[in-house]
């Protein structure tokens, strides 16, 4: 295979991700997929119900469990891969249940079972969000299957294990965090609905209490030693949220705009303001350039050197719909889950990374 590393850097991708509840109660989940190469055949995928696949190995290894196969019961599209061709891998996605969610980078942290517990299916992690998507209609059922029907196996796919952590959510507006480390399984359940990377959830949340001064109301008239001082700018309410990209300064940022940021007072306009949201911890090509140099990138291979926002995805868990855009095109594209019901079989589309712009001129 002479993409391995696009293939593998596809599965361990950093990220921001965030559930989201318009006026109207649409819920929605959404994430940005930051990294320095995605995979070329990356697509959004559509899953059928009735398909089989595998939770452990792949057919271009050579090396499927055949106890592990599984039929799926809801049909779910996403961003992902079938480069395995047994088993697709979904980076995130929503099934016609409307669950919701996807799989971010937890490198240091993340750590997997040698041994599959009894009366329990094998699971590689990269599989998970096919496995859960296709199997499970609620957060309810996402969590009993974590707890007690699968194990997360430490198993190689292409020579690694990549190091990932996930988030669920549905139409109760419950999201759920799921983080595999050396305590074992971690399940926050009811949690504020914002994911990023790297420490554990717990970690980010105490780091919460750095920041207990942001808000988004601006301050006053400052008067200090008899001197009144009258700003002469907005946006001071906010002072000290951190600028960075680092995965803790966008959990921050993430945490205060799902707390202040206008809702939407529809799906569409949910939507669109997430979107922006996003925009405010995506990562600009060229700020993040890494210091690791031993990926081959084909794809992107003039974009190597940085971590970038390749795209962002929203779903809304009662329409069905899944949104996305990419860096070079920002124009909203969306797949309505409702009109792929009735296939039966596998259907991809591409990403349509191309810049597509709108000329109101032109002839």
């Amino acid at each position: 295979m002479d993409n391995i590393n696009e293939v593998l850097n596809a599965m361990n991708g950093g990220c921001s991700s965030m559930s989201w509840t318009t006026e109207d109660n649409k819920h929605l989940w959404g994430r940005n997929f930051d990294f320095n190469c995605i995979a070329e055949e990356s697509k959004i995928i559509y899953i059928p119900k009735g398909k089989s696949y595998y939770g452990c190995g792949t057919r271009v290894e050579n090396n499927i469990v055949e106890k592990t196969k599984t039929v799926s019961k809801y049909a779910a599209v996403g961003t992902g891969i079938r480069l395995m061709q047994s088993t697709p891998i979904l980076y995130e996605g929503v099934n016609e249940k409307g669950v919701m969610g996807g799989q971010l980078a937890y490198r240091c942290f993340a750590k997997y079972n040698d041994k599959k517990a009894k009366g329990t299916i094998a699971v590689q992690p990269p599989f998970l969000v096919t496995y859960l998507l296709t199997r499970c209609k609620s957060v309810d059922e996402v969590v009993d299957m974590v707890e007690n029907k699968i194990t997360l196996m430490n198993i190689p796919i292409l020579g690694q294990v990549p190091p990932i952590h996930w988030i669920f959510s549905d139409k109760t507006g419950e999201s759920v965090i799921i983080e595999p480390d050396e305590r074992g399984v971690s399940i926050y359940r009811n949690s504020m609905g914002v994911m990023t990377n790297s420490p554990s959830y717990s970690w980010h949340c105490l780091n919460l209490l750095n920041y207990f001064n942001i808000r988004n109301l601006d301050y006053d008239t400052l008067e200090i030693n008899g001197e009144k001082f009258n700003k002469c700018f907005t946006g001071d309410g906010a002072m000290g949220l951190p600028g960075d990209c680092s995965s803790t300064s966008r959990f921050i940022r993430l945490s205060f705009l799902k707390k202040y940021a206008v809702k939407g007072i529809d799906e569409e306009e949910g939507v669109s303001n997430i979107i922006h949201l996003f925009n405010n911890v995506a990562v600009p090509l060229g700020l993040v350039e890494l210091s690791e140099k031993n990926n081959t990138i084909v794809y992107d291979e003039c974009l190597e050197r940085y971590e970038y926002t390749i795209y962002t995805a929203v779903m809304c868990a009662e329409s069905l719909k899944f949104y996305w855009v990419t860096y070079e095109n920002q124009r909203v594209q969306c797949i309505d889950l409702n009109d792929l019901l009735d296939v039966d079989d596998y259907v991809e589309y591409d990403l349509n990374r191309m810049p597509d712009f709108k000329y109101i001129t032109k002839k």
